[in-house]
Order: structure tokens, then C-alpha cells, then sequence
């Protein structure tokens, strides 16, 4: 469990009708390849020890005592073992029955959790057999363990790893005020449900919505454990749909009429981190005290090994389907932005430094988004191309080219000979390639730029992306400043895929120039090109992939993650691509240009939040320029030296 994780199951084991000992045996068996498989909670269906369609043999007492029994052996045979399991079965209390979830870990029974919500519709009577769950816990002596909390008021806390879950049945899910919601506003942050659903069209796409949105709006993670094969199919088919959720995502999912285990690596770090930035999360134990007892579990602290998927590129959805449509969305929602704020203003012409690079490509095609929402003429869109010692001839050519196809209008100034002049002007010579002499272009074009926004009336639309802001890629009053920044929570392994999605709905030259520009390397263009008059100034040779930057700032900004959990993460996600020496080198330079660099986010121009990540002061992100990135280099160091 360290880092947060810790591995679950849902299993769905074989099962005979009213055969308690063969259930029993296929449930150990299930548990044994869970534990081997490193799972610390396994969650089995409900009523699986005796099964769900007995009908009236609940009531037989041969059934009722076996089932008893069975747990008892259950609990006796995995007496040496560190795995939490949660089995439903019938338990007969003060002469009444209920259809339970039995927690046992290390032998003992730690808890009986009734169902709450029986149906009685349907193809479902559990009134006939069972009497609901009250709000009232006893404490009951049982075959296995004495003083057993029995009742719907208790949560369960893996004591050391600071994991509290609890349990809800079947039909509890379904109700309008589920019991999940008093147990995750008590602090539990995973919720496990032994279910016996039955397999109809359609209810499996409902199941799944229900247990995503569940998880969703309880910033929880669910697990739910289905039953399958083996149930009888007098009346119904049952089929084994276990899902495991976390925040609305989907983790796993078995197949559809399969037994077996579904295994997760669940991160309730992440979970109790969006609970503590969401200021609308309404923890009742916090104003009013615990309304759920406790119940301790010593599930000691071990490492979790990974399964879980992680995504390289978290800002980009790996389902083509999926990124289309995210891609059509964003592309929306920037031309909305700049349209509202033309139409504000009562502006036609927007002006834009066009490089012939991707950041000003995309903001380029937003541009003319925008006037089409708003029916202005695209001649209104002013390209300005200023080529000076660094641009070469194929991104100024993919410039002209651009500007051309979008129908804008296309104004070429060379800055190389006012650049010169105020060189002279403040003593640099031209020969030394420092900052001096890359910023005195960058600030030039922004000058150009916004006095040809002052002839036409009208505005300058920025190009920077959040990837440049969050590193501080930027020229200070250069490429930094705009008056409407469009790309400004974009992240730039995000930028190159709108830009494609462009491409993938354009045709002739449009098409072939923008492909073109997908191809070309990321730069500035400030230094000298090299002797074959090619890009000589990499950006990702100076601060590093933008691919690793921006995996450091999703996880950084977005999750509040520890320096050390995003170094794991990142050796994950990139081992195939980084050595941990890359990876752990550009880690800390993010940290020290992400602090560093505050001062230029701090007086950002106006953009639209695109995404949950953005560094707008006026949004989402409020930093002082002066903190120092002491703290998180010392713990990315420390984490380092104990891998």
C-alpha cells in the first residue's frame, strides 16, 4: 500500500444452488489466487455461500446452519493469511433472517452488514425470506468470533494504511439514498457492494453508469461484486459483471458471463486529495462526529505491485474515438472564448503572430473557428509573419502557406534590421547568442504585434500554451503577453493532437501544410539555423520532453501528488521510453522551473480553461512568485535514493 495503492478484487466464483461445502471450496480457491496475486480486500457476491436463487430453501434450517458452518471453515482456512474477505451469505439473528456481507480477516469475523434495501418487484421477492437492515448495531456472539458488530452502522479501517471502506448489498445501490452515501460522508473512501443482478438487455450499460457515477460523486472507489455462472436459470440468467470504479473512471471490468477475478490497483491517495480540494465535500464526521462504529483491521502496510494502467500522456485520451471528440470539444470551447470576446468588445480583426510552428497554427485555426461562429470575414484575421535570424525557409514557407488557406490576411515584416538597431542601441553585440539576444526578437514581435493590433483595431491573440507557462518557456512581455491567450491551458502533447484533428477534417493544402507542421521540430527559432538550414534550436533539448513535463505537471497540479509517487508513476509509464536518470533529471528541473517561474503566471492575459488543469491566477491556481522548490526536490531526491 504504498503510495496509496492498494490492490482489490471482485470475484465471482462457480457455484451449485444450495451447495454450501462446493461453494465454499470455489471460494477459497478464488482467495488463495487473489492473495497470490498480491490482493489485499477480495469482495465475493452476494449470498455466494449458499447462492442467490435458493427461494424458499432460506427458510429450510439444514441451509441456514450449513451456510453458518462454511463461513466458519471459510474463516479457519485463511486464519494465515493477509487478505480482507467480504462473502454474502444468509445469518439467522433473534429469529429473523438476513441476507448479510461477513468481513473476516486472519481467521476472525470482524463485522455482519445486513441489506438495507430489499426488493419485492419483479422477478425479485427477498421480502419473503428476509427481513431489511436496521440503522441499530449489536453486538452478537457468533460460531467464529465473539462480540461481532452486527448492523449497517459501522465502517471498516485498515488501521496502518489509513484506509477506511464499507459495505453496501446489491439493491442498496439502486435506491435513491443509498447507504454509500452516510458511509463515504463517514470517511470511507471505498465502498464494496456483493451483488446478484440479473442479466437483462440494456442493464448492463445502466450497472455501469450507476457504479461510475456512484463513484463519481462520492470521490470513492466502488467495487462491485457480481454473481454469475452457477446461479439457477429457472427465471433468470446471471452474469458474473463485476466493475470496479474510481472518481467516475472505470478500472476494470470482467466479460459478461465469465467467473473469476477481477483484480484493480485502487489509489485512495487520490481519493482523500479530491476530497480535500473539493471544498463542497461535506465529511459528516468532521462537524458532527462518527454516526458509523469503527472496526479495526491490522492489514499490515506492504508495497503494492502494480497493474494498474498508466497513461504516459494523461492530458490525451488513448480512444481515438474518444480524442476526437475531446478534440472537437476543446476546439469548440476556445473559438466560443475568443468569439465572446470579440463580439464584447465589438471587434472584426484579431492579430497573430504566425511562426509556422504548432502553437500558433492552433491558434490560428481557433481564430478562424471563431469567426465563423460569428460570421466575420476571415480577411479580419491579420497573420503577421516576422522572420528574423532563426527562421528558416520551411516553417516560414508553412507560414505564407497557412495564412493563405485559412483566407487571412498575411503581413510579412523582417525584424532583422530593428532588432540590429536596438542591439546598437543597448551596447550587445550580435555575436554573443545569450538571452539578450533571443528576447530581443521575442519582445520585437510582441511590439510588432500590438501596435498592428492598434492600426486595425483589434486585439492580439497569444499563442503560448500551458506546458510553456507551467515551465516559463516564455519571454517576459514577449511571447508571454497578449491580450486574449487561447492555447493557454492546452498542453502541448494536447496541442499536437488538435492540430492533427484539423488536419483530419481538412483537404488539399490546408491538409498537406498542416501535416507538415506536425512534423517539424518544436522551436523558437532565435538562434541561427544550422549550416544545412534546418531548425538548430530544439526547445526539448533545453528543458526536456514536453511529454515528461507534462506527466509532471498533471500529477503535480492536478492530483497533489508527492514527488516520490510521481517519479514511481513515471518510471511506470515511461519504461519503455525514459532510464530512471532521465526521467529523475527532467523531474527535478520541472520542479525548479515550475517554482521559479511563477512570476510570468502571475500576470497572465485573459484564456479559456479548457481543462481540469489550468494556472490562472484568477482560476485555478494561486501561487506566490517567491516559494522556494526546496521542499519537493529534497523528497523527489529521497524517494530516488530508496528505489
Amino acid at each position: 500500500m504504498k503510495d496509496g495503492f492498494v490492490k482489490i478484487a471482485c470475484a465471482t466464483p462457480q457455484l451449485k444452488v444450495a451447495d454450501c461445502v462446493y461453494n465454499t471450496d470455489r471460494i477459497l480457491e478464488l482467495v488463495r489466487e487473489a492473495y497470490d496475486r498480491s490482493v489485499k480486500i477480495v469482495c465475493f457476491p452476494e449470498l455466494c455461500i449458499t447462492g442467490y436463487t435458493c427461494g424458499d430453501l432460506f427458510l429450510q434450517e439444514a441451509l441456514i446452519s450449513a451456510a453458518e458452518e462454511q463461513l466458519a471453515r471459510l474463516a479457519e482456512e485463511t486464519a494465515g493469511l493477509d487478505i480482507v474477505i467480504i462473502v454474502g451469505l444468509p445469518y439467522d439473528y433473534d429469529d429473523k433472517l438476513y441476507n448479510c456481507a461477513a468481513v473476516l480477516y486472519r481467521g476472525e469475523l470482524k463485522g455482519l452488514v445486513p441489506k438495507q434495501h430489499l426488493p419485492n418487484y419483479g422477478e425479485f421477492y427477498e421480502r419473503r425470506h428476509f427481513t431489511p437492515g436496521g440503522r441499530t448495531t449489536y453486538l452478537i456472539d457468533t460460531a467464529i468470533s465473539e462480540d461481532v458488530k452486527f448492523g449497517t452502522d459501522q465502517v471498516f479501517l485498515c488501521t496502518e494504511a489509513g484506509l477506511l471502506f464499507g459495505v453496501e448489498i446489491c439493491e442498496d445501490l439502486w435506491v435513491a439514498d443509498p447507504p454509500s452515501v452516510g458511509l463515504a460522508r463517514d470517511g470511507a473512501t471505498l465502498i464494496f457492494n456483493l451483488s446478484c443482478s440479473d442479466e437483462i438487455i440494456g442493464k448492463a450499460d445502466y450497472r455501469r453508469m450507476l457504479v461510475k457515477s456512484r463513484s463519481g460523486s462520492l470521490l470513492c472507489a466502488y467495487a462491485y461484486a457480481d454473481a454469475g455462472i452457477g446461479e439457477s436459470t429457472q427465471d433468470m440468467v446471471f452474469a458474473g459483471h463485476n466493475i470496479i470504479c474510481e472518481n467516475g473512471s472505470t478500472l476494470a471490468e470482467s466479460k459478461l458471463f465469465s467467473n473469476g477475478l477481477t483484480v484493480a490497483d485502487i489509489d485512495i491517495q487520490r481519493l482523500t486529495n479530491e476530497r480535500r480540494r473539493t471544498s463542497t465535500w461535506d465529511c459528516e464526521a468532521t462537524f458532527s462526529g462518527r454516526e458509523y462504529d469503527i472496526i479495526h483491521i491490522d492489514l499490515p502496510v506492504t508495497e503494492t505491485p502494480l497493474d494498474r494502467d498508466i497513461a504516459p500522456h494523461p492530458f490525451v485520451p488513448s480512444d481515438k474515438q474518444v480524442l476526437d471528440d475531446r478534440c472537437e470539444e476543446i476546439l469548440a470551447i476556445q473559438s466560443v472564448g475568443l468569439a465572446t470576446r470579440l463580439q464584447h468588445i465589438g471587434c472584426k480583426n484579431a492579430v497573430v503572430g504566425l511562426s509556422g510552428g504548432l502553437d500558433s497554427t492552433l491558434a490560428l485555426i481557433v481564430m478562424r473557428h471563431a469567426f465563423d461562429r460569428l460570421g466575420l470575414d476571415p480577411s479580419g484575421m491579420r497573420a503577421v509573419t516576422m522572420p528574423c535570424f532563426g527562421t528558416t525557409d520551411r516553417t516560414y514557407t508553412n507560414a505564407c502557406k497557412l495564412a493563405a488557406a485559412y483566407g487571412a490576411t498575411l503581413k510579412e515584416i523582417n525584424i532583422e534590421k530593428s532588432v540590429r538597431q536596438h542591439f546598437a542601441d543597448i551596447g550587445h553585440d550580435e555575436r554573443v547568442h545569450d538571452v539578450t539576444y533571443e528576447n530581443g526578437q521575442a519582445r520585437e514581435r510582441t511590439q510588432i504585434l500590438m501596435d498592428v493590433a492598434n492600426q486595425c483595431g483589434g486585439i492580439v491573440v497569444g499563442t503560448g500554451d500551458l506546458s510553456e507557462l507551467a515551465l516559463g518557456w516564455a519571454t517576459y512581455n514577449g511571447d508571454h503577453m497578449s491580450m486574449y491567450g487561447v492555447n493557454s491551458s492546452i498542453p502541448k502533447t494536447l496541442v499536437r493532437y488538435l492540430v492533427a484533428y484539423e488536419a483530419a477534417h481538412a483537404g488539399g493544402e490546408l491538409r498537406d501544410v498542416l501535416l507538415d507542421i506536425l512534423d517539424t521540430p518544436v522551436s523558437p527559432e532565435l538562434l541561427p539555423p544550422d549550416k544545412d538550414g534546418q531548425i538548430a534550436q530544439k526547445t526539448e533539448d533545453l528543458v526536456g520532453p514536453y511529454e515528461l513535463h507534462d506527466f509532471f505537471l498533471y500529477y503535480h497540479v492536478r492530483m497533489g501528488f508527492t514527488p516520490g509517487k510521481i517519479f514511481r508513476l513515471a518510471r511506470r509509464a515511461f519504461e519503455d521510453v525514459y532510464d530512471r536518470e532521465t526521467i529523475l533529471k527532467w523531474q527535478k528541473k520541472f520542479y525548479w522551473r515550475f517554482f521559479s517561474q511563477q512570476f510570468k503566471r502571475s500576470c497572465l492575459p485573459d484564456g479559456p480553461k479548457v481543462g481540469s488543469v489550468t494556472l490562472s491566477p484568477r482560476g485555478d491556481w494561486r501561487m506566490p512568485s517567491d516559494a522556494s522548490a526546496a521542499v519537493w526536490i529534497a523528497a523527489l531526491e529521497e524517494a530516488a535514493a530508496e528505489d
